[in-house]
């Protein structure tokens, strides 16, 4: 199934000038569960994790998550 929600944090970290270990040590989680945010293949994001990702490169929610419409239940016949 696909997810309907398309993760820009490879865009925002390219606007703010930061890179993604940078980023994970300041919010403490991995640099592997974060590349998992980056490229789209989490199944779930914690709101902690959100909060901090956010409070680190000055951003919303909004600017890291995007709903794509349309996406929801192709893959696997809705």
């Amino acid at each position: 199934m696909l997810v309907p929600i398309l993760v820009n944090l490879d865009v925002m970290l390219a606007k703010r000038k930061r890179r993604l270990g940078d980023l994970a040590d300041a919010i403490g989680i991995s640099i592997q569960n974060l590349s998992i945010l980056k490229t789209g293949k989490a199944k779930a994001m914690r709101f902690s994790t959100l909060s901090a990702i956010c409070r680190e490169l000055d951003c919303r929610p909004g600017d890291i998550l995007e709903y794509v419409p349309g996406e929801e239940g192709e893959a696997d016949g809705g």
